[in-house]
C-alpha cells in the first residue's frame, strides 16, 4: 500500500551506519507488512465473525471497508503529517493506535466495537504508511534507494498472499480474534525498537488541510453507505439515494477546497492529466475486483461449499500468488509493449477468467471453476496494476511524479471498499442465506466492470512507453 511520496525529503541530521539503516529497513518493512496483512486476513475469517457476533451483511460489509475506506482516505493527510510533524513522531503514533486498535478489534464483543476498532486502524495505518516510506527513501540514497524500495514493494505483494493463509489458519486454530491479537505483540516490539534505529529530524512546520482530508474521507465513506444501504432498502428508497447523491456533492466540495487551500493535500490541476486518470482508474477497478474476489469467494467457499477456514484460505493462496507472477511478468513487458497494450490485454483476460463464475451455479465445483477462473483473473490483474502504476507516473514529467503517485495510491485503497460495498449489495440476497443465485450475478457484475474497463482503456490510456522515475507502488 504506497503511502503519499509527496512528503518532505530532507537528508537527515545524523545517517546511520549501513547496518543500522539495513535494520530500519527491515522494522519498517514489518509494520508496512502489519498493514497489508490486515487488508486480507479478515476476508477468511468473516464467516466466523459473523456467526460469534451476530452480524448481518451490512455489519460484516463494514468489517472490511472502514479500514481501506480510512486508510485510503486519510492517506494523503497522513502524508502531509508526516511533512508538518516529522515522519519519525507520527509513524510512531501511527503504530500506537494501530496496535492499539487491533487489542481493541480482538476484544470486540460486538459489532459496534469491532467497526470501530477496524476504523481506528485504518486511521493508524494513514499515519504509518506514509511516514514510514518517507523514512525509507531519506534513510537511502545513490544505488542503495532503487534497492531498499524494491524490497518494499516486495513486502506489500507477499502480504496479501500471507494474508489469506494466516486468516485461516488463526480463524480454524485459536479462534478469529487471533488476526488482531497477533498484530499486539509485534506492534510492541516495534514501537520498542524503532526509536533506537530511526534518526530524529527537525520538522517542517505547515498548514494541513484538515477540511479536504475530511471531505473525501466523507464523500467516499457516503458511496460506500449508500451502496451498503442499497441492498437492503433498495437502490431508489432515501436511506440509499440520499448518501448516494451527497457523495458527488461531497467530492465537489473537495475539490472546490484543494483549489482554495494554501497547501492542499492534492492539485487539483492534476486530474486533468490524462495518465494520472487513467492510471487512478485502473488501480481503483483492480483493486476493486481483486478485493472483491476475497470477500465473495470467502463467504461462498464456507457457506455454500463447506470449506473450513483453513481449506478456505489454502484456496486463495494460488490466487495471490498468480497476482504477484502477473505483476512480475507485467513489471517486465511494460517498457517493450506499453501501458495501453498490457492494461487492454489484462483488463481482457480478467473478463474472459470471470465469465465462468458469472455463468455457472454458485454451488459448481470450486476445484474446477472458481480456483483456476479466479487464479487466471489475477494474473491479468497483477499486470494491470503495474500498468495503473506507469501510466500514471511514467508517462508524465518526472517532477510530478509525486503528485500523481498519491493521487493512485489513494484510488488502490479506496477501490478495495467500493468493491466490497458493491458486490455486497448485489450478493445481498445470497450474503443473507436466502438465494446463493446472487452469488453468480455478483460475479456477473465482476465481470462486466472488467469488460467495460477493457473497452475504455484503449480510449484512456495514452500511448508510449514509460520513464519510471523510481518511488514504486508498494502494494
Amino acid at each position: 500500500m504506497s503511502p503519499h511520496p509527496d512528503v518532505h525529503v530532507a537528508a537527515p541530521a545524523r545517517t546511520p551506519a549501513p547496518a543500522g539503516r539495513r535494520t530500519a529497513l527491515a522494522l519498517l518493512c514489518t509494520a508496512q507488512f502489519m498493514l497489508v496483512l490486515d487488508v486480507t486476513v479478515v476476508n477468511v475469517a468473516l464467516p466466523a465473525v459473523a456467526a460469534d457476533l451476530h452480524l448481518g451483511r451490512t455489519a460484516l460489509t463494514w468489517v472490511v471497508t472502514a479500514y481501506t475506506l480510512c486508510f485510503g482516505g486519510l492517506m494523503l493527510l497522513g502524508g502531509r503529517l508526516a511533512d508538518a510533524l516529522g515522519a519519525r513522531r507520527v509513524l510512531l503514533a501511527g503504530l500506537a493506535l494501530f496496535t492499539a486498535a487491533s487489542l481493541l478489534c480482538g476484544l470486540a464483543p460486538h459489532a459496534t466495537l469491532l467497526i470501530g476498532g477496524r476504523i481506528a486502524q485504518g486511521v493508524g495505518a494513514a499515519l504509518l504508511s506514509p511516514a514510514a516510506l518517507a523514512l525509507v527513501t531519506t534513510l537511502f540514497h545513490g544505488p542503495e534507494r532503487p534497492r531498499a524500495l524494491g524490497i518494499w514493494a516486495a513486502v506489500g505483494g507477499t502480504g496479501s498472499a500471507v494474508g489469506v493463509l494466516l486468516g485461516g489458519a488463526l480463524t480454524d486454530g485459536p479462534g478469529w480474534p487471533w488476526i488482531f491479537f497477533l498484530n499486539v505483540p509485534v506492534g510492541a516490539a516495534l514501537l520498542a525498537a524503532l526509536p533506537r534505529v530511526l534518526p530524529a529530524r527537525a520538522p517542517h512546520p505547515d498548514r494541513l488541510d484538515l477540511p479536504g482530508a475530511l471531505l473525501v474521507t466523507a464523500a467516499t465513506g457516503s458511496l460506500v453507505y449508500g451502496l451498503i444501504r442499497a441492498g437492503d432498502t433498495g437502490w431508489t428508497s432515501p436511506p440509499a439515494l440520499l448518501p448516494l447523491l451527497a457523495a458527488p456533492a461531497l467530492y465537489a466540495l473537495f475539490l472546490g477546497a484543494e483549489k482554495a487551500s494554501a497547501a492542499p493535500l492534492m492539485d487539483p490541476g492534476m486530474l486533468a492529466r490524462r495518465p494520472v486518470v487513467a492510471g487512478s482508474l485502473l488501480m481503483l477497478v483492480a483493486t476493486g475486483l481483486l478485493i472483491s474476489f476475497f470477500f465473495l469467494g470467502s463467504v461462498l467457499l464456507q457457506h455454500v461449499h463447506h470449506l473450513s477456514a483453513l481449506r478456505t484460505g489454502l484456496f486463495f493462496l494460488p490466487v495471490a500468488v498468480a497476482t504477484a507472477l502477473g505483476a512480475h511478468l507485467g513489471s517486465r513487458l511494460v517498457a517493450t509493449a506499453g501501458p495501453r497494450v498490457l492494461a487492454t490485454a489484462g483488463t481482457t483476460l480478467t473478463a474472459l477468467a470471470l465469465l465462468p463464475p458469472a455463468l455457472l451455479p454458485a454451488d459448481a465445483g470450486p476445484w474446477t471453476t472458481l480456483l483456476p477462473c479466479l487464479t487466471v483473473a489475477a494474473s491479468g490483474l497483477g499486470a494491470v496494476f503495474v500498468t495503473a502504476t506507469t501510466t500514471a507516473l511514467g508517462l508524465i514529467a518526472p517532477q510530478e511524479a509525486g503528485l500523481a503517485s498519491g493521487i493512485v495510491n489513494t484510488s488502490h485503497e479506496l477501490g478495495g471498499s467500493l468493491g466490497v460495498a458493491a458486490v455486497s449489495t448485489v450478493a445481498a440476497p445470497a450474503l443473507d442465506g436466502t438465494d446463493p443465485a446472487a452469488f453468480t450475478t455478483a460475479f456477473t457484475l465482476l465481470t462486466t466492470a472488467a469488460a467495460l474497463t477493457a473497452l475504455l482503456t484503449p480510449l484512456l490510456v495514452p500511448k508510449g512507453t514509460p520513464h519510471l522515475t523510481g518511488g514504486p507502488h508498494a502494494h
